[in-house]
């Protein structure tokens, strides 16, 4: 007897009974399962975020005729963004492939509860716990990525460019947060629909790296990645010696935005209800109606 191996990609009505079987059972995992997983994906969020960081970091510094710092870059603004998008593929990579749960991806669990599989109460549990594991994962991992001094790298560049992208997350006004984050996870949610189809490694990590390098490129707001950028930045301006701010030519008065408070309410808040729009919405029930719903009518 022979065994049907077959190598062909998922059709996309067969995707969709898969995102809903997936759902079932991330709905139904145990809470202790749900919460480690939760934390490793906040890290493997965190390091592809690290990893972005440094790609950001297209400058060198070079000292002026006055003595002070000015960095100078050296790669055109979009090919910087495409590097850095493309890096901090490795966060979902390592998410879909190690195993971990991500509530960005989770969000697609509205397959199952639109199809009553899943209760509300299922739905809402898994977010929250996976949410609180996220952050947990995300905020560790900057504390240990700031421990290691790894901010002082490249003469203090990458510090200054984690600096600038938390003060940039900030300072966000409440509906352009909202709709990057729609976007952002539009594009996250797509990336994980195109992993239902793959047969094999390979074609999940190919199908993660365009649609994450593309919102990142673009600059969209990701609510786990910024449980990172944030508080790396934060420790970064509470806690870095006097040596760095004189490396960089900067003072921590210079990122008054950049507070605990503009973290949760003009960033977190926002963006998570974005990204819950944006995957729920115009990935999960687009799909959802376009495969899965089944009308009353005769």
């Amino acid at each position: 007897m022979t065994a049907n191996f077959n190598i062909d990609s998922l059709l996309p009505p067969e995707m969709a009974i898969k995102a809903e079987t997936v759902g079932l059972n991330k709905a139904n995992a145990p809470a202790r399962y749900l919460f480690v997983l939760a934390i490793l994906a906040g890290a493997f969020i965190a390091l592809g975020a690290m990893f972005a960081t440094i790609a950001f970091s297209g400058s060198i510094p070079i000292t002026a005729a006055d003595g002070s710092k000015v960095f100078t870059t050296t790669l055109p603004y979009g090919v910087t963004r495409l590097l850095g998008g493309l890096v901090f593929s490795l966060g979902l990579i390592l998410v879909i492939v190690g195993g971990a749960e991500l509530f960005t991806g989770n969000v697609l669990i509205v397959m199952a509860w639109a199809s009553h599989k899943v209760s509300t109460r299922r739905l809402l549990r898994n977010w929250g716990l996976v949410y609180a594991g996220n952050f947990v994962g995300g905020l560790l991992t900057a504390a240990l990525v700031f421990l290691s001094d790894h901010y002082l790298n490249g003469s203090g560049v990458i510090g200054l460019t984690a600096l600038n992208i938390a003060n940039s997350k900030a300072s966000l006004t409440f509906l352009p947060a909202v709709a990057s984050g729609i976007l952002c996870n539009g594009l996250v949610c797509l990336a994980v629909w195109l992993t239902y189809s793959a047969r094999s490694t390979t074609d999940k990590i190919l199908a993660i790296v365009f649609p994450i390098t593309a919102f990142v490129a673009a600059g969209f707001e990701h609510s786990v990645a910024n449980m990172y950028f944030l508080p790396f930045g934060l420790l970064i301006k509470a806690f870095a010696p006097g040596s760095f701010w004189e490396l960089i030519g900067k003072t921590a008065a210079d990122y008054n935005q950049l507070t605990w408070e503009a973290f949760f309410l003009k960033n977190l808040l926002p963006v998570t209800i974005g990204n819950i729009i944006g995957g729920g919405v115009l990935v999960a029930a687009v799909y959802w109606v376009a495969y899965l719903w089944k009308s009353k009518k005769s």
